[in-house]
């Protein structure tokens, strides 16, 4: 397997990385997220013209990449600054329309934002559980139920929800305007909504949805074991710099031969959720993409978490302020472990996988 990024995803990296660096730097981020609604819309313009959405859409449907690499590429960049802005509903949303033979046009322009309505409050992660349900209405549908915690839901104008169809798992287009939501910001900084569904009209997209579903989430969880890699490489990076610089008994406290242990042991965990992101990455679409993004989840929580503890237990009482970046960095990779299914409920899809 080639490591190496082919030129035009290392352009990407570079102008993504560099204007994130510029225009997203920690002072702005703190202004945009924890507060309704957890979004910049002229940051979110200029990441379209970027070309950053173009790149998670393949190029028979406007866009120049879609490939599991390419998502990997624009969520770490993403992830180093921990950037609010609802892609992960972009990314899910452009697989999904391609799927159902709809127009990216919107997506990719920046001019629609999308949000993707699957887990519900007593079914937050199988789909198999799902009771939001669509009935035919006068020659159109209309949906009933409540999707709980969609992450971009607070910004979207459209909502892509699963629903049972004739007892078939269907994909559907809400406009939220004809929906009830309840926005609300995430403990991390990123913002999302419960969409309350009481007749409300929807457009079918597709009737027989669940394989296009299935890919649409694995596709998140590349992306957001992306992201993760990107704000682990960082608080590696900030708990590194403090180690070198923090004194105690005259001396940096990184010569302490037990702190350097722990940062080598926070290391070798990135590297090994780095390698398990590219190998989901380039399953993706694949045979293997459900075992794959199932074990990249599940080590993506387990050592996001050991990350997030060890920087904080190794600052000591300055990485629970609010200014410290290290506490933001913290609460998003544990915050990570919830999304699309946290370690457990992975762990449980690889052993069904090999059982079967």
């Amino acid at each position: 397997m080639d490591f190496n990024l082919t030129q035009d995803r290392r352009m990407m990296a570079d102008s993504l990385t560099r204007y994130l660096a510029d225009q997203y730097p920690v002072t702005h981020r703190m202004k945009i997220a924890y507060t309704l609604p957890c979004h910049d819309a002229a940051k979110w313009g200029e990441l379209a013209e970027l070309g950053v959405l173009g790149a998670l859409v393949p190029e028979s449907a406007g866009g120049f990449g879609g490939a599991g690499a390419d998502l990997a590429v624009v969520f770490e960049a993403l992830g180093r600054v921990l950037c609010p802005e609802p892609m992960l509903g972009a990314a899910m949303a452009a697989r999904l329309l391609i799927a159902a033979g709809a127009e990216c046009d919107a997506l990719i322009a920046g001019t629609t934002r999308y949000a993707v309505a699957l887990g519900e409050p007593e079914s937050p992660w199988d789909l198999t559980d799902i009771t939001c349900t669509a009935t035919a209405k006068g020659g159109a549908h209309v949906l009933s139920g409540r999707k709980g915690a969609v992450y971009g839901g607070q910004a979207a104008d459209t909502v892509l929800v699963a629903a049972k169809l004739d007892g078939r798992l269907a994909l559907f287009a809400v406009n939220t305007s004809d929906a009830r939501t309840v926005a609300y910001p995430m403990m991390d900084g990123g913002g999302a909504a419960e969409v309350l569904l009481d007749d409300t009209p929807a457009i079918l997209l597709m009737a027989d949805a669940n394989a296009a579903i299935m890919d649409a989430t694995n596709a998140g969880i590349v992306a957001l074991c992306a992201e993760a890699v990107g704000a682990m490489e960082v608080t590696l990076a900030t708990t590194v710099d403090y180690l070198k610089t923090r004194k105690q008994f005259g001396v940096a406290i990184g010569k302490f031969q037990v702190l350097q242990h722990r940062a080598v042991d926070m290391l070798t965990e990135i590297e090994q959720a780095r390698s398990i992101t590219i190998k989901a990455a380039a399953e993706l679409g694949g045979p293997l993409a459900d075992r794959s993004c199932a074990m990249a989840k599940h080590l993506i929580g387990r050592a996001g978490r050991m990350i997030a503890e060890e920087a904080v237990q190794m600052h000591g009482g300055i990485a629970m302020t609010w200014e410290y970046p290290i506490s933001h960095y913290a609460k998003r990779l544990v915050m990570l472990d919830a999304q699309l299914g946290d370690t457990d409920y992975h762990l449980s899809r690889v052993m069904a996988a090999y059982a079967a």
